[in-house]
């Protein structure tokens, strides 16, 4: 590492998506507090995550990574983590038990709350407001006084955070993560639907399975892996000032870990070599993601791989490409075979979400499901033809029975029905579970 790195030196670097705080001073005393609060995740833990993402760099596991688009401060709740993890450890269950293939989880959870803009203003009825940057930064109201950017909101954010952390190590380690709960993992709007029946034959199958063993002699209870999971966090490095705050040098290495999650990563619209992301998130030893869109060339992300991995850690990268349905057999391979050519351990994970975003009739953001698993196929198809892994997906999902993604095979139409993000459209539980199922079936093939 560059010795002139420092966990503030990329303030001497442009930053982009950076919110304007009205007063600088309150901003600088919520920094100095949330400099002094325990850190929210550990560096061992990173080290972990780091340990098993170069299982998949290496093809021998994959990764899925899924959760809100934007977690909000007033949709809070026990239930409503509890029902996002629900979700994931089913789609992980689908893709091990289809693929038998190991599945890393990581959400995106417990720190997802910053969005980036493509505008710093935006028109509600016939006013121009800031934009809203997020509930981490602002509130989603219509109105001027709502759009301010408020610095207490970073320690609300915290404190959400560690709330959420500590009930999702609760669940996860606690025994509702246990192979013998699978079946109350299917909530009751999922159950009834196609893809329901079929996760309840795979949890049937699994109970045989573990019976089976059980009869056999073997000590279930013994083998942890059965009743627990690891489950990691991740969020967008978007608001440097926070992400600085929460840095904190491990007393056992003497490296700086980023501790406001396990991974993090950074945004399409600030992956600037020069710029302050890059910067900021060379210098710590957290595991990082950076997302690869329809503008980048192959040269730039080979520059970007040797500013982010220059020791080329197997795991320490992943290469998140969002192209779009209808770009990514064009884009995606001139990458994967630079990239493959020069060395780089990376992990290539598919976002097929965010390059098929478009705005229907109603005035509503939304994706549609067949889009999504056309790049996902797509995706799989490259790696294929250049003998690469596909490592994993990224996905933007919700446990409530929402409709803001079109299709799937509930065919949703009616967006109007049940839309409810503040941000992005979301897959609900039924169309997670269809994903997963085709997941499964490409990893099989």
């Amino acid at each position: 590492m560059n010795d002139t790195w420092t966990p503030s030196s990329w303030r001497t670097r442009p930053a982009g998506q950076q919110p304007e705080w009205p007063d600088e001073g309150r901003l600088d005393d919520v920094l100095k507090r949330l400099n002094t609060l325990p850190p929210l995740v550990f560096a061992g833990e990173a080290r972990r995550l780091t340990a098993v993402l170069g299982d998949v760099a290496e093809g021998h596991a994959f990764l899925l990574q899924a959760g809100d688009c934007a977690e909000s401060f007033d949709g809070f709740s026990a239930d409503s983590i509890r029902d996002k993890l629900k979700v994931i450890l089913q789609m992980a269950v689908v893709l091990t038990y289809g693929s038998g293939v190991p599945v890393v989880k990581l959400g995106r959870i417990a720190g997802q709350f910053a969005k980036p803009r493509s505008s710093p203003t935006e028109t509600v009825g016939d006013r121009v407001l800031p934009a809203f940057r997020g509930h981490i930064v602002n509130d989603p109201a219509a109105t001027e006084e709502a759009r301010v950017a408020d610095p207490e909101r970073l320690i609300q954010a915290y404190n959400q955070s560690a709330s959420t952390l500590n009930l999702m190590r609760a669940f996860t380690k606690g025994g509702f993560a246990d192979l013998n709960q699978v079946h109350l993992w299917n909530q009751e709007f999922v159950a009834t639907s196609r893809e329901g029946q079929r996760y309840e034959k795979i949890a049937s199958e699994i109970e045989r399975a573990l019976r089976f063993m059980s009869a056999c002699g073997i000590d279930l209870s013994a083998e942890e892996n059965l009743h627990q999971v690891d489950f990691f966090t991740s969020h967008e490095a978007l608001l440097l000032g926070y992400e600085e705050a929460l840095t904190r040098q491990d007393s056992l290495t003497g490296d700086w870990y980023d501790c406001s999650a396990h991974l993090l990563w950074i945004g399409e619209r600030t992956r600037q070599l020069d710029g302050a992301h890059v910067e900021f998130l060379r210098g710590v030893r957290n595991p990082l993601g950076c997302k690869i869109g329809s503008s980048a060339s192959a040269d730039e992300v080979l520059e970007l791989c040797e500013a982010l991995n220059p020791e080329r850690i197997p795991g320490r990268l992943l290469l998140i490409s969002r192209m779009g349905a209808d770009r990514i057999d064009d884009l995606l391979p001139p990458i994967v075979q630079a990239v493959h050519a020069a060395g780089h351990p990376v992990v290539w994970e598919c976002d097929p979400m965010h390059g098929n975003t478009f705005v229907a009739p109603s005035g509503r953001k939304t994706r549609d499901f067949a889009a999504i698993m056309s790049e996902i196929r797509s995706f799989f198809a490259v790696h294929r033809a250049e003998g690469t892994w596909p490592g994993g997906v990224h996905i933007e999902l919700t446990g409530d029975d929402v409709t803001e993604c079109l299709g799937g095979t509930d065919a949703i139409a009616d967006l109007d029905e049940r839309y409810e993000t503040a941000c992005d459209p979301r897959l609900n539980a039924r169309q997670s579970l269809d994903l997963a199922f085709q997941v499964a079936e490409l990893l099989r093939s």
